[in-house]
């Protein structure tokens, strides 16, 4: 029995580093890899870099908890993605509370008010004239907040169709509106 556990323990130390030895190979395709992932997120070059370096750190430290060889590429994607997603997350909730008191807690004047629901009355005007299929698409996007995914599964379309219509939308508001 103890044979048979340290011939697996074997096994499965060479496995680890064999992935190891397999990653430390592909590093430059896996750290350009991170970084136009974390780029995609935070348009930011040295942001971007700081979160491949980090992924990459991350994912070779728990190569370990890596279930499935094949999956390395998602794995090392959904990474990078999530820890842009919370660097870009934490830098908005730093700059949020790094506002100066005096404009972010000044309460809106009444003229504000008044140009903030003319211009609210203009852009629904404006969101209302457009057809069915392309103001349904706006309002779940832009106004509900789900993702493109998530609309083109709600209205039963394929997720290109949602992004055309989409950019038809766009460019019919913004010529309406000007």
């Amino acid at each position: 029995m103890n044979e048979f556990v340290d011939r697996l323990a074997g096994t499965v130390v060479r496995t680890d580093s064999a992935l190891a030895r397999e990653f430390e190979a592909s590093l430059a395709k896996w750290s350009r890899l991170a970084f136009r992932v974390a780029y995609s997120v935070l348009r930011h070059r040295e942001d971007a870099e700081d979160v491949a370096q980090d992924a990459l750190t991350k994912a070779h430290r728990q190569l370990g908890q890596l279930r499935d060889r094949e999956r390395l590429r998602a794995w090392l994607v959904r990474m990078a993605w999530r820890m842009a997603i919370d660097r870009r997350e934490s830098h908005q909730r730093r700059v949020a509370r790094e506002q100066t008191p005096d404009v972010a807690d000044s309460p809106p004047t009444s003229e504000d008010l008044v140009l903030s629901a003319e211009r609210s009355e203009r852009l629904w005007a404006v969101i209302d004239s457009l057809s069915e299929k392309l103001r349904i698409v706006v309002v779940l996007n832009a106004i509900e907040g789900h993702d493109l995914s998530e609309v083109a599964s709600m209205l039963g379309i394929p997720e290109g169709t949602v992004k055309s219509r989409l950019f038809e939308a766009r460019q019919q508001m913004r010529e309406r509106l000007r």
